[in-house]
């Protein structure tokens, strides 16, 4: 078989996620956009794996994913193909034939994701879709250091909303608050190994609770520690953007 590995840009807001299983099956989902163009191409019933699998309303610069097909396709084909019949909010970037053993969900190294943030008073009408309006200027000290204490492996039961039957602990190699005081913007950059399901978004919403004072930076550390801790509700996931998944070399 022909493996092929692609970099997949969407806007999520109207779409299930990138994929939907099980009880919560659906169609209106990215992944199954792309399987229909391949079927329609090809006459193939393709699985296509995903770097990061992203949920509901929550948007993607650089996914990364992988397919495998039985007959040969050129790279550019495959991408214009596409392109040609994807909704205009899903966009292939790149596509290239790999060697058959790469995996994008299991090869891959790291996986960021950036939450956008508007603290201006007034919101931006024309960036309501893609920022997340503060309402008050957050305290920018008090969350990076809260965000200290994500800094390492950890238990993140208490951030997810993933079954307990499967493994909470995921490794947080670096946060980055970065400010755009010029332009009223902040931007959180979260990198791990992984995230469990609405980890970032639950992450972010304490986050931003202490930005508006309404958590302590302490509270993170004893969240993940167990203690009892009323959790903040997560963030909301128009804001949150898979930025890339990351690789060996």
């Amino acid at each position: 078989m022909y493996n092929y590995k692609m970099t997949v840009q969407y806007d999520g807001g109207r779409y299930d996620g990138w994929q939907r299983m099980g009880k919560d099956d659906s169609s209106n989902t990215v992944s199954y956009k792309l399987t229909e163009i391949l079927h329609k191409l090809t006459g193939e019933q393709v699985e296509i794996f995903c770097g990061s699998r992203t949920e509901k309303g929550v948007h993607a610069y650089a996914q990364t994913a992988n397919f495998k097909l039985n007959t040969r396709q050129k790279d550019y084909e495959l991408r214009n193909y596409f392109n040609r019949y994807l909704p205009r909010d899903i966009a292939v970037l790149s596509v290239e034939a790999v060697d058959e053993r790469f995996h994008s969900q299991l090869n891959a190294k790291k996986r960021v994701y950036e939450y956008q943030l508007d603290t201006a008073d007034i919101a931006d009408v024309f960036d309501r879709k893609y920022y997340y309006h503060t309402f008050e200027k957050t305290d920018v000290d008090a969350m990076r250091t809260a965000a200290d204490y994500f800094i390492g492996e950890h238990d993140f039961h208490a951030f997810t909303t993933a079954k307990k039957s499967k493994s909470v602990v995921k490794r947080i190699d670096r946060i980055d608050i970065i400010e755009d005081v010029q332009n009223e913007k902040l931007v959180i950059r979260i990198t791990a190994n992984d995230f469990l399901h609405n980890m970032a978004r639950f992450m972010v919403g304490m986050l931003l609770d202490v930005g508006n004072g309404l958590k302590k930076p302490q509270d993170v550390e004893k969240a993940l520690s167990g203690d009892t801790v009323q959790m903040s509700l997560p963030a909301e996931p128009h804001a949150l953007f898979l930025k890339e998944v990351l690789y060996e070399n």
